[in-house]
């Protein structure tokens, strides 16, 4: 396979890039910083994913927030029109995007055909998807790769709780009993591995394990995981005070299930999130 990447040198990119340089892949590594990609980097690839895009985990200022949008919209659409002058045509398009496609919905289970929200983020990835989607337009398969929390002691969400649940300060944020759609690292990159590979993959695919858990049972299960209790209630207060609305992504949560992923055939490498988080805390 002839694989190009954006944001290859994210916590997903870097990876992905290895299990595919391990297996023997091509690929071409693309920054959208200074610009469109060359068109002939994108020429005749089997699959050309997009990962790039400013890190949502910021306190949402104005200036953040329209950082955040721009580099998802713009970035796509610019990557798109790349794409729409390569000759011949890469075959398919694997764009990241986030189950905060959904939005807040309490405990109600939401899968791919679930319709999207309206919040914040909702929009950001409504409108990181249109422009995903134009590359169909030009002959391409389209996958939308919706991602949850994902679990590597390295990077993300995880190795930011690291600290304080090892230092016996961790436990339940916000009542905890909202949904946390977690998935490990590993599962990530093979799904990302399954679209680029698999002509049955198009649409929306959701990157999350197959059962979402509440914030107080993942605030449990990390404690076992670490031998430390997680007993140490965090208020919602908190969170807002450190990171204003972008705290609504820890506080409300989402119960999201990989319903399409499942029915596409994926097999799950950590299903169970006692054994998932043994296996990333334990990643050298």
């Amino acid at each position: 396979m002839r694989v190009t990447i954006t944001g290859a040198s994210g916590l997903i990119g870097s990876k992905l890039v290895a299990a595919l340089e391990q297996r023997g892949d091509e690929v071409t590594k693309v920054s959208l910083r200074n610009g469109p990609p060359d068109p002939a980097q994108l020429a005749g690839r089997d699959a050309i994913v997009h990962l790039a895009g400013e890190n949502v985990a910021q306190r949402w200022t104005d200036e953040s927030r329209a950082a955040i949008r721009k580099s998802r919209e713009q970035g796509t659409r610019q990557l798109v029109e790349a794409i729409a002058l390569s000759d011949p045509k890469p075959r398919a398009l694997i764009s990241s995007s986030a189950v905060g496609y959904y939005g807040p919905h309490g405990d109600e289970r939401l899968d791919e055909d679930t319709p999207p929200g309206h919040d914040f983020l909702a929009e950001v990835c409504v409108v990181w998807e249109r422009e995903a989607d134009k590359a169909a337009e030009l002959g391409l398969r389209v996958v939308k790769v919706r991602t949850g929390v994902v679990l590597d002691k390295s990077g993300g969400a995880l190795s930011k709780m690291l600290l304080p649940f090892k230092l016996g300060g961790g436990g339940p944020v916000a009542g905890g009993r909202q949904y946390m759609p977690w998935i490990h690292v590993d599962d990530v990159v093979g799904i990302y591995v399954r679209a680029i590979d698999d002509p049955a993959w198009r649409g929306a695919v959701n990157a999350t394990a197959p059962e979402p858990v509440t914030n107080k049972a993942f605030s449990k299960a990390l404690g076992h995981a670490l031998h430390r209790p997680a007993v140490a209630p965090i208020p919602g207060a908190a969170i807002r005070l450190l990171y204003g609305d972008m705290a609504e992504i820890v506080t409300k949560g989402q119960r999201v299930v990989p319903k399409r992923t499942l029915e596409l055939g994926y097999t799950y490498q950590h299903p169970a999130l006692d054994e998932a988080l043994n296996a990333a805390v334990g990643q050298g």
